[in-house]
């Protein structure tokens, strides 16, 4: 795990790069790699990489950047390949010849081996830059679901392509004010997610998951896909028996939980109450000659009861004989670290887990550990999440009663509640409008009637039809099983770009932690995705449906009786607005919303702000509950503003070029 930045000239204009723009890239992004630093200058000073780096694999000889004997191939890497030694000796025995240990290596061989289809023998986390000077062609590539992140700026005027691993690198090159991207921050009020293939930042774009850039001299850089999810269409699913593939999914997750465990440094884990961060650390603990160590949050909050998980994970550490470590959060932690977290992540928030994320990471570094295992990705890929049950059986009413009875803390963020934004138009394309899209419509109506309408007017556009219309092209539409096609829509909005980019590696290497998702394995995913839908979700007698069903009895005898019989429970903190004792938020959170950042600010409206916010003082807890995404949007916004002293900018900057996200062949 590294921080990368590359500057690359793409045309005869272009000034050469100097040293020192590259140092200050590396700069910004030295909490991603403090272990050392390492640059690339090309001859002509046309290309340059700056790499900052965590040490986790090779600790003697796996500096960057790395390159081959002939010095022809050039990368720079952040994250992990897995079964590299296994790649490494099949390189070898074509006459490859390895300069270091590290993993990071093989990608050097590998393209020079089998050019741009290299990355079909990538597994991991990952997202790289490489240069290959006799071709002059330069790559840069993100993992298939988006677990590391990618962010670049194309500026035309200049000739310059910018690519780094978080936005700070590119906005240290520029001594002018950070400007907001109106457009991108206008879906995110309607539907809580940025557009896939861009940030907070006016002209900055991020690549998706299963993407690359690729630049050949003389020409623009130009986008490709190299993989997608694909799920098969409804006819394709496989018959393996139920038994049979119970094997099957215990044997590929025991392995990439085999493969993520391999270090040259300590591995920690995640354990909450849930039976996906439970699997991966009863797996680990199973091959530990030594008790592992395990991290989980208490929330403290004794008015709310069911957000703290300590006690299940207490029971769960105990019978796989883990250590386990517990990090207290209040509510008072999660409005004082707001600002670093969001800064650090350079995203928006609907809830403090954004601050319980990050004060968890905050401690597994401060207890000594590099790397941690997460069971991120499970919920998507064994349909784990409360609205994929909502998708099964949308008209019947008693079913949606007893939904809503079972995730009364979910309504808001999971679960829709109220009036909705129009999403007609999704039923349009799709023929359904998935439950999760239409619990995001219900955020979106709350958050839009607190905008400016001068901004309302500008930037008015059907945020959900432009979201669906940025795949239908892909061919991941077509006879596809209406969970599958959420789980796809899902993975592309909330998993690659909140969950994973904002509450995974943003909190992770906000404090130089290496995050490991074993459940995101593409092997794993690739078996799971071809099950029967009956598998994941099955139907009990009373019309209930137990999600992860397979999930469960592969792993039922590693979980305690208690996480094997318990329900999914996202990952949620206590709204911070219940607390019995308000006075603290709430000073702070007026004094925010008559700050002069709030005055300067773009979108919310000042009066009906604060209007509001008087309405939330008072309300009563279900109304607060409701309300605590509206409230941890407007709060993280408005942080964001002033940690990065963010400007309405010109969105349609003759400098800048904006991508087509065009498919290349």
């Amino acid at each position: 795990m590294c921080g990368l930045f590359g500057i690359i000239n793409f045309n005869k204009t272009s000034k050469p790069i100097e040293l020192e723009a590259l140092k200050k890239g590396a700069n910004a992004l030295k909490h991603r790699g403090p272990d050392g630093e390492g640059f690339f200058l090309n001859k002509n000073r046309t290309i340059g990489l700056a790499h900052r780096r965590l040490s986790i694999i090779d600790l003697e000889t796996g500096n960057q950047p790395l390159q081959t004997h002939d010095g022809q191939i050039t990368a720079i890497v952040n994250g992990e390949f897995y079964d590299f030694e296994k790649i490494r000796y099949d390189l070898q025995q074509k006459g490859h010849v390895f300069k270091t240990n590290s993993d990071s290596e093989i990608v050097l061989h590998l393209y020079r081996e089998y050019g741009l289809s290299f990355t079909d023998y990538l597994r991991g986390e990952f997202a790289f830059i490489l240069y290959d000077a006799l071709e002059e062609k330069l790559i840069a590539v993100r993992d298939r679901f988006g677990v590391k992140p990618f962010v670049y700026k194309i500026d035309e005027k200049n000739g310059c392509l910018y690519c780094a691993s978080e936005a700070k690198a590119i906005l240290a090159q520029d001594d002018s004010d950070a400007h907001w991207d109106m457009d991108a921050f206008y879906q995110a009020s309607q539907m809580q997610y940025l557009p896939a293939n861009k940030t907070l930042f006016n002209g900055i774009y991020q690549l998706e998951p299963g993407q690359m850039i690729i630049w050949e001299k003389g020409n623009i850089p130009s986008l490709r896909f190299y993989w997608d999810m694909d799920y098969p269409e409804i006819d394709q699913k496989t018959d393996i028996s139920f038994n049979e593939a119970v094997r099957l999914v215990r044997e590929k997750l025991d392995e990439a939980v085999s493969l993520r465990m391999r270090s040259d440094v300590g591995v920690c884990y995640h354990l909450s109450g849930g039976i996906d961060s439970s699997s991966i650390s009863a797996l680990a603990a199973s091959k530990s000659k030594q008790p592992i160590d395990c991290f989980t949050v208490r929330f403290e909050d004794k008015k709310n009861e069911g957000y703290d998980e300590y006690n299940i994970a207490k029971e769960q550490a105990a019978l796989i004989g883990a250590k386990l470590h517990e990090v207290s959060v209040s509510k008072q932690d999660m409005v004082d670290h707001i600002d670093d977290a969001v800064f650090k992540t350079e995203g928006l928030a609907i809830n403090g887990h954004l601050v319980g994320k990050y004060l968890l990471n905050k401690a597994i570094r401060a207890n000594g550990f590099k790397v941690s295992l997460s069971g991120e990705g499970s919920d998507e890929i064994f349909a784990g999440y409360p609205h994929f049950k909502q998708d099964l059986i949308s008209n019947d009413k008693q079913f949606k009663h007893s939904l809503y009875a079972d995730n009364e803390k979910l309504k808001g963020v999971f679960l829709s509640s109220g009036d909705e934004l129009d999403t007609s138009r999704v039923f349009d394309i799709l023929g359904n409008i998935p439950s999760f899209l239409k619990a995001k419509a219900s955020l979106g109506y709350r958050l839009n009637a607190l905008l400016k309408t001068n901004y309302t007017s500008l930037y008015n556009r059907d945020a959900y039809y432009d979201f669906i219309q940025a795949y239908n092209d892909r061919t991941q539409f077509s006879a596809r099983d209406r969970i599958d096609l959420a789980a796809y829509l899902w993975s592309k909005s909330a998993l690659a770009n909140y969950i994973l980019k904002t509450l995974g590696d943003g909190c992770e290497m906000a404090h130089s932690i290496e995050g490991r998702v074993p459940f995101l394995d593409h092997k794993l995913f690739e078996t799971v995705k071809t099950l029967p839908l009956s598998y994941k979700l099955k139907q009990m007698p009373d019309g209930r449906f137990t999600e992860k069903h397979i999930l469960r009895e592969a792993m039922k005898p590693y979980l305690t009786n208690t996480l094997y019989k318990r329900q999914k429970h996202p990952f949620i903190a206590p709204p911070v607005s219940t607390s019995d004792d308000n006075s603290y938020l709430f000073e702070k959170l007026g004094d925010l919303i008559n700050s002069e950042t709030f005055k300067s600010q773009p979108f919310w409206d000042q009066s009906k702000i604060q209007n509001w916010f008087e309405g939330i003082t008072k309300a009563d807890l279900k109304t607060k509950i409701t309300q605590e995404p509206v409230l941890m949007m407007v709060l993280t916004s408005l942080s964001a503003a002033r940690q990065f002293n963010l400007t309405i900018g010109r969105d349609n900057d003759a400098n800048i070029t904006k991508p087509t996200n065009r498919m290349v062949a």
